[in-house]
């Protein structure tokens, strides 16, 4: 807990058996709800969650890095966060950065915040391929260009979020894949809240999961085509479910697509949830 506010942690996982006890091994004290959300593993995710002693939800089958995420911000919510941080568990970021960007949003500097990759230059020192690296500078300066920001990288998975934000943006018209995440950020922008950045060393190794170059490439046009409607949005050009305030929310319109559940919430209330 920071400033009487809960903090949660959460983790989108799939295949991460080889990672995931490291990462949490990392996660500090202040961290008061943990919850991976597995996307249909086929290793030893789920059974190392459990005995971790984390809230595991095993997604019927397969639905992809943007619905994982949908599930992951419902049941933190649900289970009372005021603060949530999404650590990805292939250990590529340092879950020790946690306690600093949940105080950032726990203390009203900002309501969002991302682990930057580029801040500090650590990008290529922890291992980025050239042609990520070449692709995240392009793609980061054309969103700033056409969205107004002057953020330093749109393309970290390491997140932080005030309770507000999950509750507000329309994230179920997001998309099912890796472009969620652009998607996220340039709602955050067209809704006008406050995003800061911190600088994340990354670590690229073989047990770190990455997409490959066809999933790149379909999400660097995924990039292109989200920052264009924000910018048509911002001029009033063309007007987005992607950015409406009454499109589909996580908490109001979602759907659980959860095949099972390991463990119990207990919401800050004490209510036992699920």
């Amino acid at each position: 807990m920071l400033n009487g506010k809960h903090i949660a942690v959460i983790m989108p996982a799939y295949n991460a058996a080889k990672t995931l006890e490291k990462t949490v091994s990392e996660l500090p004290a202040i961290v008061d709800i943990k919850i991976l959300v597995d996307d249909r593993s086929l290793d030893d995710t789920v059974q190392i969650a459990t005995k971790l002693g984390l809230q595991v939800f095993v997604h019927e089958k397969n639905y992809g890095y943007g619905k994982n995420q949908q599930t992951c911000y419902r049941e933190a919510l649900r289970a009372g966060a005021d603060v949530v941080v999404m650590v990805h568990p292939d250990y590529q970021y340092t879950p020790l950065l946690v306690t600093a960007m949940a105080s950032m949003i726990a203390f009203g500097v900002y309501d969002v915040v991302l682990g930057s990759r580029i801040l500090g230059g650590g990008a290529l020192k922890g291992g980025m391929p050239i042609y990520k690296y070449v692709a995240n500078r392009f793609l980061t300066a054309f969103a700033n260009i056409f969205t107004g920001a002057k953020l330093s990288e749109y393309h970290t998975g390491f997140r932080a979020f005030d309770k507000r934000v999950l509750m507000d943006l329309p994230l179920l018209e997001n998309s099912d894949g890796f472009v969620f995440d652009n998607e996220m950020i340039a709602q955050c922008i067209i809704f006008g809240y406050r995003i800061g950045e911190v600088s994340c060393p990354t670590k690229y190794f073989e047990e770190a999961s990455s997409i490959k170059f066809g999933e790149s490439v379909k999400y660097g046009f995924g990039v292109l085509n989200t920052t264009l409607k924000c910018w048509l949005q911002k001029l009033g050009i063309v007007h987005y479910r992607l950015f409406n305030s009454r499109g589909s929310k996580v908490l109001t319109d979602y759907e659980p697509r959860v095949e099972h559940v390991v463990g119990e919430f207990k919401s800050k209330s004490g209510s036992q949830q699920m």
